[in-house]
């Protein structure tokens, strides 16, 4: 009686780690992979705050220009350092908050080969690059939003 349970508590865990595997590779949208964050920021204030991080950062890039395609603002980051190129976007969910996507990641020499940032089903190979994107440009993206509330609460 205990084997037989066993093995049915383990085949419908495997049946459900195979059915969630099947639906998130093939994840619907755009950017089905990108890491999501929210910010209660309009879009536009959040996008001068990024200008402003990657010019203070020196996370420029003469690789790719930000530009806007319909709903979706793209922003191009470099890791000079790694000789890297970082894809993020910006969405308005509502006028006063934005959600911004670290979407993938490359080589600055690869033509193409863009790696999603979630791109790997097994997480723990994802959490190197998502750690880094969130210490050097998330987090100064939220220092720098804090400090710009702050500044509006005292006036």
């Amino acid at each position: 009686m205990n084997r037989k349970h066993l093995l049915i508590i383990t085949g419908i865990f495997t049946f459900g780690l195979l059915f969630y595997y099947l639906v998130w590779s093939i994840s619907p949208g755009s950017y089905a992979k990108a890491e999501t964050y929210e910010l209660n920021i309009p879009e536009d204030t959040l996008i001068e705050i990024i200008n402003d991080v990657k010019s203070e950062n020196n996370l420029q890039t003469n690789s790719f220009v930000d530009h806007q395609n319909r709903h979706w603002y793209s922003i191009y980051f470099e890791y000079q350092d790694k000789n890297q190129i970082i894809h993020t976007l910006t969405r308005a969910k509502n006028k006063t908050t934005t959600t911004f996507y670290f979407s993938g990641y490359k080589n600055k020499t690869d033509i193409g080969n863009w790696i999603n940032a979630n791109e790997y089903f097994l997480w723990w190979k994802n959490s190197k690059e998502k750690k880094e994107f969130e210490k050097r440009i998330l987090k100064k993206i939220e220092k720098k939003l804090k400090l710009k509330n702050q500044k509006e609460e005292k006036k």
